[in-house]
């Protein structure tokens, strides 16, 4: 989903043409409003709530995925489960939800250097729209993308994109029309991931992108950087200068 609003002319010796964002622990802080939904969900059809940590790990994944590997819900009740989630998550789940400190300064000051954003999230889009929205995040966004509102989608129905790799690609593709994205060739690398779970990491990577992990989200101790994270930071602060920087050692430029 593009936006009006168009950063400035891209700074020559900036290392990135375009920065693409997770939104859950990367950019927001649930703040229980999603594993609070899940348990609320769980408890309403009566079936059993897993361990803080497991609802913790349902944070990034697909969640229809995340319903049958870490809380055991039978495939047949998935859909009765999301359903129950997302109406407690509208209600009052995202009102919940805080975004992380220095995000906003973060976020200005790439825009200030010419460097288009996107969000990549497993949150069906329109939702996710909805909360960089009402967050006053979303005009910072060149594009937006998210996973399809029908979260009930199986393989081979249109729209569907089952997992994180897919929904980068959208976001590539998305931000591969922008002109302003038009750098020479050789120029060293032009986009790359943010993101706070080994999902984000592993996605970038299909996508033929590195990731910078961050360490305030879901992530569990050693996660990012098994997962091949190019660094792994703990402060906006710190993100933004391993931005201004570039990752070591990047072997794989992505496409935009």
């Amino acid at each position: 989903m593009d936006v009006t609003t168009a950063p400035c002319a891209p700074t020559p010796s900036f290392p990135y043409r375009l920065v693409i964002f997770d939104l859950d622990g990367t950019l927001v802080d649930p703040a229980g409003g999603i594993t609070g939904g899940i348990a609320h969900a769980l408890r309403t059809l009566n079936l059993p709530v897993p361990a803080d940590a497991a609802l913790a790990a349902m944070v990034g994944p697909k969640l229809a995925d995340a319903l049958q590997s870490l809380a055991g819900v039978p495939a047949g009740q998935v859909p009765a489960v999301i359903a129950a989630y997302r109406s407690w998550y509208r209600r009052e789940g995202m009102a919940m939800s805080v975004v992380y400190p220095g995000i906003v300064e973060l976020l200005t000051g790439l825009r200030n250097d010419g460097v288009h954003l996107a969000v990549a999230t497993q949150k069906p889009e329109p939702l996710a729209v909805e909360l960089l929205t009402r967050h006053g995040l979303a005009q910072f966004f060149t594009v937006m993308r998210g996973a399809h509102a029908n979260e009930s989608l199986t393989a081979g129905d249109p729209g569907y994109r089952p997992g994180k790799a897919e929904i980068i690609a959208a976001a590539l593709a998305d931000t591969s029309a922008i002109a302003a994205l038009e750098v020479p060739a050789g120029t060293v690398p032009t986009a790359i991931m943010v993101g706070d779970r080994y999902q984000d990491v592993e996605g970038a990577a299909s996508n033929g992108l590195q990731c910078l992990g961050v360490s305030w989200g879901f992530a569990a101790t050693g996660e990012l950087a098994a997962a091949g994270a190019a660094a792994v930071v703990d402060s906006p602060e710190k993100l933004a200068h391993a931005l201004t920087q570039g990752p070591a050692g990047e072997a794989t430029h992505g496409t935009v």
